[in-house]
């Protein structure tokens, strides 16, 4: 079968997946400081033909791989993502980020100050979603968060682009999603010809909340797509 590829988002791990049913799919860590490094990277380390999907920082690291080697990507899906340029508010808030690091303070301790804005408001007062988010903060460790936050800072505007891509393309949006609202996914799905978009009620880990609609959903894209 066609290799399936997964990117979480920053400061996640493949526990993102973990209950969704996709154990077989490839999974890198992102790791450089660039997004053409990080492109460049993927390029070298995946399958010559694949389908991917990915989820926030993921997604736009999906996408701008969709756009750099259109041939190779045999379907696209994005999950709770932003194919814009960063505002200045973001910007700050990564170095703000990065500087807390700096200081000592810990992913964990990041990503519990984000908790309302990751998970849904129902979901984030379940004691057990809430550790599988902080524990994604531990496992991710200060080195790989810092990479990540100096990637977020090299994106540059996708939108414009996408109209390019001819692929299959699945995009899926949390309606209580704040950090990518569902209307970011309507102009990624006004883009790209033939896209498809699916909404869940969930926060921004969708795919932690929703897991099991969620695998179905990719598994059933993914069964669709030839090599």
């Amino acid at each position: 079968m066609l290799p399936l590829v997964l990117l979480a988002g920053m400061n996640c791990t493949h526990e993102l997946w973990a209950d969704a049913g996709l154990d077989e799919a490839i999974r890198p860590e992102l790791e450089c400081e660039t997004m053409d490094e990080q492109v460049a990277a993927l390029g070298d380390a995946l399958p010559e033909r694949f389908a991917i999907a990915g989820l926030s920082l993921g997604g736009i690291v999906a996408m701008e791989l969709a756009l750099a080697m259109p041939g190779r990507v045999a379907g696209l899906c994005l999950i709770s993502t932003n194919a814009k340029a960063p505002t200045p508010g973001q910007l700050e808030g990564w170095q703000a980020w990065t500087d807390r690091l700096d200081a000592g303070e810990d992913p964990r301790s990041l990503q519990h100050s984000i908790l309302p804005s990751l998970l849904s408001p129902g979901a984030h007062h379940r004691p057990d979603l809430v550790e599988r988010v902080l524990a994604m903060g531990d496992a991710t460790g200060a080195a790989t968060l810092r990479a990540q936050l100096r990637m977020q800072a090299t994106r540059v505007d996708l939108l414009g682009r996408l109209s390019s891509l001819r692929m299959p393309a699945l995009v899926v949006s949390g309606i209580d999603d704040v950090i990518c609202p569902p209307r970011f996914h309507t102009e990624i799905v006004d883009e790209i010809e033939g896209a498809r978009l699916v909404s869940y009620d969930a926060g921004h880990l969708l795919p932690i909340e929703r897991p099991h609609e969620f695998g179905r959903l990719i598994r059933a894209w993914h069964a669709r797509l030839r090599d």
